[in-house]
């Protein structure tokens, strides 16, 4: 009890934690700017050597296997190995061992020999089989980015839990970051670095080598663009690759490459852009079918097999395949573009560069690896040349070395007693002390001594190349031959001139043939086909219902639909289904999306936008406008005109006029004029009031304009006026009768 209550005393004086105020800017300094560096320094920005910390760490401890030589090894004991330099887990650095394998197909010089099933860069939902199943080596490409790794070449730092060594940066003996693509993103920003040809990029190296001045355009010349393990073709626009060798930030366009089996009458897709993926274009292609937008496709499937990527398109008879394909490089993922972003680090540092400013920084990191090679060769040569010295004093009386070690009582004197009979340093001496009884003989030694000599002679040329930077980047020059030499492939990715690029015209990609258009005035469209109208053009209507609209037309035509709240809707006859005369056809407002309440008023079937035909507004008012048909063409494909006419008063008839003609006005008090098209004003402004055709009555209004009238009244010449505004003239009592049984 006493225990309890001394505990229950120290509660009591225990005081609160006191809160500490911080600003948000200092709590981002010190917490969130901290995390995000360690995310660009250390996981997702790529080094001047073209490789982020888990490509690195993987491939050191493959080469630390062994994996050099020898036969494959399952992928799941590299993984474990890594765990000792990559403690993220076993998915993350299976992910990174299949990113750099032949199978993935993702690397035009992939750095690992694999056996089993990787997945493919070009589908997203090919994932490779359980590591515990798959094997793995190192590929010989990847002696190129060890070179010199044991001689100095570059620095070692502590893994991370100080147990064992890494390489802080691989010596890469190639632009390695120019030639293994590489997408990063980062807190703040992103890096997307796309592959170039390694003989062109060689090239580039060397003209920069041999000439730090090269230019922009010198270099274009050189490194012609990107090039990508999946080929494809590249759009070529020399100044956007000019932008993008010069800042490192730009775009490009990348076409799918295809062929056609005229027998089986299909496209065969070979080689898709290496930013998209085939279940993205299939995608695209089932939705583009589906909305009815790609009607020249029969059927479409995946047919990847054994002998690489095949997807296969089968057409419709009669179809173009070229002008097919430039449709689907307009509305689908084949082709795409791809978006560069060189954001590397350089000493630590995240830096955007053009293709130009990486070529110098790698040069420069490159130098420094041979150098720091040199450097590690000559101090072995001058540590041996320093021991065949004192081998070479000792040849001048061997017997005297053998008595000196003979007589040494202890074995610890010997050493010294050589230093003091022969006046050699502890290093000679202890070398000497070293030679098996054996080789104590003059042929041994005088072999060994006439090394000096041509050591001597490597120690200056080394000396001479180590302080020569023209002679150190003769050398590197000559090692980018050998890579070029050896391992250098042509492009996969072909290039194809902009200014020969054909882009796709949805006009001209429409197939016309003659159609009949059935448009009724409670809002329903048909197109039938002429071969369908055979035998059979007894129309479907709804009760009530009747034909505004009953005419031939091509269906690459367009067609246009005035509503009753002054709007136009346009439309490709290639837009609508085909239907059969027995069928109601497609609702109007419902397929083009009218406003609530809207209803069609007048509807135009057009080939051409001619500047010298107008469109005919009556309105309810009297007055009337004519409107050049010029006026509503668009430059771009808009589907809904606001404005179409004025809505002032309510429209009674939109009349199409190519020629003038006669028009009959007819009030709700049964009379009538009859003017000609001419007489009325032309205005270019669509939303224009017009002039007064009718001259009306209070409380009176124009109830219909017809064109076709001639046979349907009498004595029609009674109602004709040469001039506007015009009064109506009384109707005689048949056509009275006439009128209100269409009224009716």
């Amino acid at each position: 009890m006493p225990k309890k209550k001394n505990v229950e005393q120290s509660a009591e004086n225990k005081k609160p934690a006191e809160i500490v105020l911080q600003p948000i800017t200092e709590t981002i300094e010190k917490n969130f700017m901290s995390y995000a560096m360690s995310v660009i320094v250390a996981r997702a920005i790529p080094e001047i050597d073209g490789f982020k910390p888990a490509h690195r760490k993987l491939l050191y401890t493959m080469y630390k296997m062994g994996l050099m030589t020898g036969e494959r090894t399952k992928s799941a004991n590299v993984v474990g190995q890594t765990m000792h330099l990559n403690p993220h887990g076993n998915d993350a650095i299976y992910d990174t061992l299949v990113r750099l394998t032949h199978g993935n197909e993702t690397l035009l010089h992939p750095f690992i020999d694999s056996k089993g099933s990787f997945g493919k860069c070009y589908s997203r939902d090919m994932d490779p089989a359980a590591q515990r199943y798959t094997n793995v080596k190192l590929d010989p490409f990847c002696n190129e980015i060890f070179r010199g790794i044991n001689m100095n070449a570059v620095d070692f730092i502590d893994n991370y839990d100080g147990t064992t060594k890494e390489p802080l940066l691989l010596p890469t003996s190639f632009p390695n970051i120019l030639v293994t693509p590489n997408l990063g993103i980062a807190v703040g920003m992103a890096s997307n670095i796309c592959s170039f040809n390694l003989n062109e990029i060689c090239d580039g190296a060397i003209q920069l080598l041999r000439s730090p001045e090269t230019t922009v355009d010198q270099m274009v010349d050189i490194v012609k663009a990107p090039d990508f393990s999946i080929g494809a073709n590249l759009i070529y626009n020399r100044e956007q690759l000019k932008e993008i060798y010069q800042t490192g930030r730009g775009s490009f366009k990348l076409r799918s490459r295809y062929s056609y089996d005229k027998t089986a009458n299909c496209i065969d897709i070979l080689q898709i852009p290496y930013s998209t993926t085939i279940e993205l274009i299939l995608k695209r292609i089932s939705d583009l079918v589906k909305e009815g937008k790609l009607k020249e496709i029969v059927d479409f499937r995946d047919e990847i097999d054994l002998n690489g990527f095949k997807l296969t398109l089968d057409l419709r008879r009669g179809i173009d395949p070229d002008k097919l394909m430039l449709k689907l490089f307009k509305l689908t993922p084949l082709e795409d573009g791809f978006d560069c972003n060189f954001n590397i680090l350089i000493d630590g540092s995240p830096k955007q560069i053009g293709v130009i400013e990486i070529l110098h920084e790698w040069i420069r990191f490159r130098i420094g690896c041979v150098k720091r090679e040199l450097t590690y060769e000559l101090e072995r040569k001058q540590e041996k040349l320093h021991l065949l010295i004192g081998l070479s004093i000792i040849l001048l009386d061997i017997d005297k070395a053998i008595k000196i070690v003979r007589d040494t009582a202890k074995e610890k004197e010997v050493v010294p007693n050589l230093m003091k009979g022969f006046d050699l340093d502890e290093i000679q001496a202890e070398y000497i002390a070293e030679i098996r009884l054996r080789n104590l003989n003059r042929e041994y030694i005088l072999n060994r001594i006439e090394e000096i000599e041509s050591l001597q002679k490597e120690i200056a040329e080394l000396t001479d190349i180590i302080g020569n930077e023209t002679k150190l980047k003769g050398l590197i020059i000559k090692q980018l031959k050998e890579v070029k030499s050896k391992y250098g492939k042509p492009r996969q990715t072909q290039l194809i001139y902009d200014d020969e690029i054909k882009e796709y015209n949805e006009e001209e990609h429409v197939e016309a043939y003659n159609v009949r258009l059935i448009v009724t005035h409670d809002g329903y469209f048909k197109k039938i086909t002429l071969q369908s109208l055979r035998g059979n053009d007894e129309q479907k209507l709804k009760e009530n219902d009747y034909i505004i609209l009953n005419e031939e037309a091509s269906n690459a035509n367009e067609i246009m639909f005035f509503s009753d709240k002054a709007q136009v809707y346009k439309a490709k006859i290639n837009d609508f289904d085909t239907s059969k005369a027995s069928e109601l056809g497609e609702y109007i407002p419902a397929k083009l999306g009218f406003d609530d309440g809207e209803k069609l008023a007048a509807v135009k079937c057009l080939s051409e936008y001619n500047p010298n035909h107008t469109f005919i507004f009556i309105f309810k008012n009297g007055k009337g406008v004519r409107i050049p048909v010029s006026a509503y063409e668009t430059k771009t494909n808009r589907k809904r005109l606001t404005g179409a006419y004025s809505d002032v008063s309510p429209v009674v008839a939109v009349l199409y006029e190519s020629e003038p003609y006669d028009i009959m006005l007819i009030g709700d008090d049964n009379k009538a004029v009859i003017i000609n098209s001419s007489l009325i004003s032309v205005k270019t402004t669509r939303n224009s009031i017009g002039v007064v055709l009718y001259q009306l009555k209070p409380k009176r209004f124009i109830a219909k304009a017809e064109t076709d009238f001639e046979q349907k009244y009498t004595n029609i010449k009674r109602y004709k006026k040469s001039k506007i505004p015009a009064s109506g003239i009384l109707l005689e009592e048949v056509d009275i009768a006439k009128q209100q049984m269409s009224i009716f």
